[in-house]
């Protein structure tokens, strides 16, 4: 399948369905694979990080996690089938790995918050098998080690790595090959929803596409952050009218 490239970052163009169908054929498969949940802040990012350009390129799947990739792909006349956000990506697999046993390693937040989360989606699916839980304040050599040892041992099908962008890529990629887990997913800030730390936006907000702002007024410390949507938006405007030219 043919990726769709906005700004250099390449897009899986399939649905919430088909994305969670190949993640199932991935843990099936057994071999490792990295999938990412892409939006514009990314996309800006790989524009001036070689290295995280070539991981994008190497993914196994890359999803467009924001609207902001979905109205790029619309103008550049390749649309994706729908916005796919990374936190419900998750959640359907987690579901699925409730029901078939599938091992689940949490990596990331701050300490305390993976066991917090692993405690959260437990209650809601009993039989989730979480095997391993770290947070992500790690910087020594040898604690990284202690945390690859222990996920070695948990053996587990699926890690979701929540470290943010893009340390969560990165560290995925420079890893995987070693744990050999067949799904690794960056999760962002995922495991401080399931904790209760951070709110989701109401539903209707996420239906009209205003996520981004309902997490803005909550956590104005975002702002800096969201200077990317702007030149995101401008840059795609660049791009298409010089395609047309």
């Amino acid at each position: 399948m043919t990726r769709i490239q906005i700004l250099g970052s390449g897009f899986d163009p399939v649905t919430m369905k088909e994305a969670q169908a190949r993640l199932a054929s991935y843990v099936v498969d057994g071999h490792p694979h990295l999938v990412i949940t892409a939006n514009p802040e990314m996309v800006m990012k790989a524009r001036r990080d070689q290295l995280l350009t070539e991981i994008m390129e190497r993914a196994d799947m890359v999803v467009a996690d924001g609207i902001g990739v979905v109205w790029a792909s619309r103008i550049i006349g390749q649309p994706v089938p729908e916005r796919i956000p990374g936190i419900e990506l998750a959640e359907g697999l987690l579901n699925q790995a409730a029901s078939e046993g599938w091992k689940v390693f949490l990596l990331g937040g701050e300490e305390g918050i993976a066991d917090q989360a692993a405690e959260a989606l437990q209650n809601t699916l009993p039989d989730l098998r979480i095997v391993g839980t770290h947070h992500g304040f790690f910087s020594s050599t040898q604690e990284e080690q202690a945390i690859m040892e222990q996920m070695t041992s948990a053996k587990p099908e699926i890690l979701l790595a929540a470290l943010g962008i893009p340390r969560q890529e990165k560290w995925l990629a420079a890893h995987l090959g070693t744990l050999k887990v067949p799904v690794a997913i960056g999760v962002g800030g995922s495991f401080n929803v399931w904790a209760g730390v951070d709110k989701r936006a109401p539903l209707w907000i996420r239906k009209i596409n205003l996520e981004w702002l309902y997490r803005l007024v909550r956590q104005p410390w975002r702002a800096k952050r969201l200077l990317a949507l702007p030149l995101f938006v401008l840059s795609v405007v660049c791009s298409r009218f010089r395609q047309g030219r």
